[in-house]
């Protein structure tokens, strides 16, 4: 005896492990997209406020961005957001001054990467923003 809900949900589950897998083969190459975005905005930013005010640092499927304000005469740390990858999300954890964030990162059709906050889906633009704008610019509002 076959039932016909079982053989949908069967599918249902094929499908959705073969997108899961799918994803996370694409993680790392995520992490590079989003890694070479937020290094071009560490570098924009260095340009305009001087070498020792930012530093992005990276070491395996973890990255880092340093923020730094003269104060007295020495460079202080003035935040620092981290960057890590989840494959359990999947997608990036982003810890910000005790703000944690989570971005699930998605396939589209046309193995299309998408990025996801909660129900909303961002841009690069939109994600470096929301990983980086308070670090960078504390003082200014939203």
């Amino acid at each position: 005896m076959t039932f016909q809900w079982l053989h949908m949900r069967i599918t249902e589950e094929s499908e959705r492990r073969k997108r899961e897998a799918s994803t996370l083969e694409k993680l790392p190459q995520a992490f590079e997209e989003l890694s070479g975005a937020m290094k071009a905005c560490v570098d924009a930013y260095t340009r305009t406020f001087g070498p020792e005010t930012a530093q992005l640092q990276a070491s395996g499927q973890r990255l880092w961005v340093i923020v730094r304000e003269e104060q007295n005469g020495r460079w202080e740390q003035r935040s620092k957001v981290d960057v890590s990858v989840v494959a359990a999300l999947p997608g990036f954890r982003i810890e910000r001054s005790g703000e944690p964030l989570e971005i699930v990162v998605g396939m589209l059709p046309g193995e299309k990467l998408f990025y996801r906050d909660a129900d909303q889906y961002l841009t690069m633009e939109e994600l470096t923003r929301r990983i980086l704008d308070k670090a960078l610019f504390p003082k200014l509002g939203e």
